[in-house]
């Protein structure tokens, strides 16, 4: 591991730690120029292909449902460490379907549950965008169904 102080190879490790998302936390000091730092490891699982409407394929992408979530998330009391966290879920719900193709409706879907438990605002943000809502009165309907599943 580089230093990215000094520039060093020669790090060593003082702490590691496995988080609940099944990340690896690793705190390290350069030998060189005596810094600290932490780098987090994450497990590579084979991510399926996400079949778009007009049929076109492109490998799941995580950085992408995490922009979503952060735009939707926008001026919301959400830490950013609780939309890291459901970025984490979903991809881990879309990898465990265990096909090598999901449909975007099906990521759309884990993605609008999973906000709707987070943040209402949110999940009603994206939901505008995703479900393609065009009025105010399907803004309402979204909104009244929200409501009565309180």
């Amino acid at each position: 591991m580089k230093c990215p102080q000094c520039g060093s190879t020669e790090t060593h490790v003082i702490d590691t730690v496995r988080e609940a998302s099944g990340n690896i936390r690793r705190r390290r000091a350069c030998k060189a120029c005596e810094r600290r730092f932490s780098t987090l490891e994450r497990v590579v699982d084979v991510a399926p292909l996400v079949v778009k409407r007009g049929g076109r394929r492109e490998p799941f992408n995580r950085d992408k449902i995490l922009e979503g979530l952060r735009i939707a998330c926008a001026k919301r009391p959400v830490p950013a460490s609780d939309i890291e966290r459901l970025a984490d879920q979903i991809e881990a719900q879309v990898i465990g379907l265990g096909k090598p193709e999901v449909s975007a409706r099906d990521v759309g879907d884990i993605t609008l549950r999973g906000l709707r438990g987070l943040d209402e605002v949110a999940y009603i943000r994206y939901a505008i965008v995703y479900l393609n809502l065009k009025d105010l009165e399907s803004v309402k309907g979204e909104i009244e169904k929200l409501l009565g599943e309180r």
